[in-house]
Order: C-alpha cells, then structure tokens, then sequence
C-alpha cells in the first residue's frame, strides 16, 4: 500500500468501530464527533504532505514496497539523520509543535524494535520475527499507532504485583492456544480514539513478582475488550478559531485504556513474562534514540513557537524597549538555541549500532528532553507575565461586528497604529498558548513528557560517566601534593 493520503486515513478509522467513551457516552465515529474532527483533519493533513511534490522527497523514500515515510527508514550516516530532522520540523511545523504523538514518533519505535531483533530473541526467536513482521505490516501500510505506557496512578508506593487487586494495573491473566489474555489499565493513550493500532511495553522500573505485568505486544484500536475512556475535552467542537486558533485545532485525546480480557494473538506478542528483559528492552534497544530525535525536533519547534509569541506580543505594545523585558526575552532566546544546539550534538556525535544503522548520541538528546521539562514552562510563565491584565481583558470575536465594534477598535489598538483586529488575535493566540486549559495541557505535558523530571536528573548523575570529570579533579589534586611537602616549599620560596 504505501504511503496514505488523509482521505485513506479517515476511511480507515470510518471501517474500525473502536469503544470510545467520552463525557459518559459511547462515541460511534469519531471522525464525525465534533470533538475529534478537527485533530482527525490535522493528522490526514500530514498523510497528505507525504503526497505534496513540495514536501514529499523530504517525508518519503522509495522502499520495496513503494514510497514508505522517512521515519520507517534506519538512518545510515550523518546525513541520514540531518534528513530524518528535516522530515520530523516539517511536520512538527505543520502542528506548531503541539501535537506531541504525531504518526511520526510512534514510527521510529517500531523500526528500532526491528532495528534490534537480538533483544527479542533472547525469549525465543519467535519473538524477534514478529516484532520483524509487525514493523513490515506498519510501515507498508503506513499505519497511526498510540501507545500506553504508564499504569494507572492508584497507589505509587506499591508495584503492579502489589496492588489491592491482582489487574489493576494491566498485566497477562492466561495464556491459550491464540495467544495471551490481558487485564487491567494503562494511561496515557495521546490520540488514541483517531489511531488505527496500539503499541503496548514497559518503562523500566518493573520489580520481581511483577511478572503478569511484563508484556510487550500491539493490537489494533478496535480489538473486542479494548475500552478508551477520554478526558474531558478542552475545545468541544464549537469554539471559533479566532477566539482560540490553537485548541481548535490540534487538541489532543489522552486516554485512560481499559484491557476487559482482551486477547491478544501470538504473532503481535513481542515480550511476556520476563521482568529482566522488560526492564532492559528500553535501553538494549535504540528506542530511547530514535524517539529521543524525533521528540528533541519537536521540542525546538514548539520553543521557538512560543519565543516568536512573546517576543511578537512583548513589539505591540512596545514593551520590548524595556531592559528586563529584553533580558528575559534573551533568555527565552537562550534556551531554544540550547535545544537545537543539543540537536546537532547527538547528530554530529552519532553512535553505530551493530547492525550498521546510526542513531543520535544519546546522551545529548536526554539532556535535551531534561532541558525541555523546564525550559518550555518557565517561558510559558513568561509569556504570561509579559502579557499581563491584557491576556484577561481581550474582547471576543462577536463584539467586532456589534454596536461596540467601534470600542474596541478604539480602545484594543496596539503601538505604532496596529489594528485591534491583529492585537486582539495575537493576544488570543498568546492565552490558548500560555493560560488557557489546551495551554496548560502541553505546558503540563512538556513537564512531564519524559517521565518524572528528579528521577531523569538523578538518573542523569548515576549514569553519567565521571571519567574526563573526575580526570580533571585528580589532576588539581595532585597539584596540592602532600601537605607536609607543601608547606616546606613555601616556606622555602618564601626565604625562611
């Protein structure tokens, strides 16, 4: 099949009743419900640049089976990965960064799954031949997937094996002859009702006794038992684009997923029952990398975003002028160049894996990640306090063509003659950004997006290696010498 336009993706969610269930009732085609059609249009209007011939030599290369999408492809070289950033801007740009799960970062996980068939193997080679035949049949069909990787937040402090029932968290209850039988839940399932598979594995950190809950496997979003219940919505369908261009457009489902029994077929299992190697697949295989790029493009695209907002919205009202204002634009300068200063060091340093693939260092794309979890919420707080009263205080799109019309025209003009028209729709941008709950939802999400930001830096600090640094260290050390010694020598030059 190929590459999909947006019109074969939407016929496909039309042809795949999934369970959807949103403010207390069952969804029947969620291409049709108001609170879910424009985040579809979104996503087919990716599909379809992969067609446009402005776009398309950078989205696609040509495989075996036809034009399939660069994120299928292992990068080989350097360049190979300076392209693979280009395709990854040109569809984040086309989101404004804000839709963080994408077709494109799901992509890169399953080719590393292929990438790193030993991993697998290592429960039987099976296994590895179905990750192998899974990662063909996506690609080749050019297919959306989701994932839920997190259990549900019910009592912290206990593992899976250790909850008050045995499948709150999702886990195997049996095996049979088709395949494993599953239970439980999982979150966060990102635009999971407008996906047509969903991926399931594990972040490490399962413990012994946690056995039922190790599973790596994918089945499609409308398998019998599988169960999404979606969040409330933050635009439901009727908001206007000029009061909020952004939640209009690309609000993104986060699902809580609910496994009522669900079988799921041998070939789509990846991994069951083996707590050592669930822990270790995250980082045996390049998933970590791959994903890690494809998250660290995005992230720069959506900081530069909201830099080109504040300082846009800092120029209508001319407070630009003022020095702390420069300083903490400077500042929001600052970290976006971090971001794609980071970019290039995991490109440029890049490390071989066996199979002769390259993938980005993946040092420098954790440190972005890290980078991202602080940097996007101090500059959305920023943008807020730039904006001030006025974020509260714009008028809505009905009161242009009413009888106070001629107010607001008046009264919301910015500096140097700019039209209330234009300031009020870039103030309007700047609260669906920054204030707004669709804002505080990809703050939120950038927060967290990595995972729990004290156990990243810890880990950062347990895992680092402290070779060149402690080289350094004992250099200066030796500098001192014996103390004894020490104090003779000064005492000599001194005379004494």
């Amino acid at each position: 099949m190929a590459i999909r336009t947006g019109a074969q993706y939407i016929e496909r969610l039309q042809k795949t009743p999934r369970e959807v269930w949103l403010r207390g009732e069952r969804v029947g085609d969620v291409t049709a419900h108001p609170v879910f059609r424009q985040p579809i249009e979104q996503i087919a209007r990716l599909y379809d640049m992969q067609h446009n011939p402005a776009y398309a030599d950078v989205l696609t290369r040509e495989g075996a089976a036809g034009r399939v999408g660069i994120s299928f492809v292992p990068p080989k070289s350097h360049e190979d990965l300076v392209a693979r950033h280009e395709a990854f801007r040109v569809w984040s740009e086309a989101t404004l960064g804000l839709m963080g799960r994408s077709p494109d970062f799901l992509n890169t996980t399953v080719m590393a799954f292929a990438e790193a068939p030993e991993v697998f193997a290592r429960l039987g080679q099976k296994y590895a031949d179905n990750v192998q035949r899974y990662f063909e049949y996506v690609r080749d069909n050019d297919l959306f997937l989701t994932h839920a990787l997190i259990t549900p937040q019910i009592d912290r402090s206990k593992s899976g094996s250790e909850q008050a029932e045995q499948f709150l968290h999702m886990g195997v209850v049996r095996e049979t002859d088709e395949g494993i039988v599953v239970r439980g839940a999982r979150m966060l399932a990102t635009l999971a009702p407008m996906a047509d598979e969903m991926l399931i594995y594990n972040l490490p950190g399962l413990r012994a006794g946690d056995e039922k809950h190790a599973a790596v496997f994918a089945i499609p979003i409308d398998t019998p038992g599988l169960r999404l219940i979606s969040r409330e919505p933050y635009d439901d369908g009727t908001r206007n684009t000029f009061d909020h261009p952004l939640s209009s457009h690309f609000e993104e489902a986060d699902c809580l997923v609910v496994f009522d029994d669900v079988l799921v077929p041998w070939d789509r299992v990846f991994l069951h029952g083996d707590v050592a190697l669930a822990n270790a697949m995250y980082a045996d295989t390049s998933l970590r990398q791959h994903t890690g790029h494809q998250t660290g493009v995005r992230g720069l695209v959506k900081m530069q975003f909201i830099t080109g907002v504040a300082m846009k919205l800092a120029q209508t009202v001319k407070i630009d002028s003022f020095l702390h204002v420069q300083q903490k634009l400077g500042e929001a300068v600052a970290a976006t160049e971090i971001c794609r200063a980071l970019l290039v060091a995991a490109e440029t340093e890049y490390e071989t894996t066996p199979t002769g693939s390259v993938r980005p260092r993946f040092e420098a794309l954790q440190t972005l990640r890290m980078h991202l979890s602080s940097s996007y919420p101090k500059v959305a707080e920023m943008l807020q306090t730039l904006g001030a009263g006025g974020l509260l205080m714009m008028p809505s799109a009905e009161d242009f063509g009413s009888e106070i019309g001629p107010d607001i025209a008046k009264y919301f003009q910015g500096a140097d003659g700019l039209d209330a028209t234009e300031r009020v729709r870039l103030y309007k941008l700047a609260w669906d950004l920054c204030g707004d709950a669709f804002g505080q939802r990809t703050l939120q999400y950038e927060r967290y997006y990595a995972g729990d930001p004290v156990r990243l830096y810890a880990a950062n600090y347990k895992f680092y290696d402290k070779t060149d640094s402690f080289r350094l260290v004992d250099h200066a050390l030796s500098l001192a010498g014996d103390p004894v010694e020490a104090v003779a020598r000064a005492r000599a030059a001194a005379g004494e």
